[in-house]
């Protein structure tokens, strides 16, 4: 019988994951818009940064002196280390807006157990905001106010859902084009917000639905737990609970089985 995580658990791994962020901030914002910010491209053809790297070689520093222990699965430098306890870590998510200066990017910072995110931070430092969960905490948000506590919205009809989506040419790729069309028609409104910051307006209530493919560990694991301890539901776009399949399908829970109904007629 698989054990139930608890909060004492996680307490002391969320503590450090904030703490992580604070690092990952502490490198990435001064180099937002810099006019001396170095981009390459990868063998992917997608675009890094100095930031980026600098981000994360700042993470795994802290985590390779307090969880030593841990493995580490990073998008600039790869996987190392035990995968029973696995910090999975994103360290410019929304890179193209990073580098064209859009405020739109983030640090995901996520503990995964078994594969099973169960700790999520996402810091947006250019919006100063910053997102966090951990198993039977909730989820919660802060700007320069007080935390608050978050949960998804109580919207129970496709024809009310306010859905968002990473790129039309993404949905084109995954040949599921028409299916996007029709979801654009049938529900009440649809905006392409793209990257992490979908998936927490999703915790905030103020989006029912996120999709996506192509996906990687590092692109979603920390909002796993931020969407699921704010009372949604996220799964691959199969309806699996897993993020190990390159797609995912993140909604408020009252609606996932209606949009896994429509995603698949």
């Amino acid at each position: 019988m698989t054990a139930i995580p608890r909060a004492s658990d996680f307490r002391s791994d969320l503590e450090l994951a904030l703490r992580l962020a604070d690092a990952a901030d502490a490198q990435s914002l001064p180099r937002f818009d810099a006019a001396d910010l170095q981009i390459s491209t990868k063998a992917d053809n997608s675009h890094v940064t100095d930031a980026d790297l600098a981000t994360e070689r700042a993470i795994r520093d802290i985590l390779a002196t307090e969880r030593p222990e841990d493995g580490i699965f990073g998008e600039e430098f790869g996987a190392e280390g035990d995968t029973h306890r696995q910090w999975i870590i994103d360290p410019i998510d929304g890179t193209a807006n990073f580098l064209r200066g859009v405020p739109l990017w983030g640090t995901m910072i996520a503990l995964a157990v078994d594969g099973v995110p169960q700790v999520g931070v996402v810091s947006m430092p250019a919006l100063g905001r910053r997102w966090w969960a951990s198993p039977e905490e909730g989820a919660w948000t802060a700007t320069e106010n007080e935390p608050r506590r978050l949960h998804v919205s109580s919207v129970s009809s496709l024809d009310d859902a306010s859905v968002s989506f990473q790129s039309i040419a993404q949905w084109a790729d995954a040949g599921r084009i028409d299916t996007l069309i029709a979801l654009a028609d049938r529900v009440w409104r649809d905006r392409a917000y793209g990257d992490v910051f979908s998936y927490m307006l999703l915790a905030e209530g103020r989006l029912d639905m996120v999709a996506e493919f192509d996906v990687k560990e590092y692109d979603i694991a920390a909002a796993v737990p931020i969407v699921r301890e704010a009372g949604g539901t996220m799964t691959d776009y199969a309806g699996a609970e897993t993020i190990s399949t390159r797609s995912t399908l993140a909604t408020n829970g009252i609606l996932h089985d209606a949009f896994l109904t429509f995603l698949h007629p």
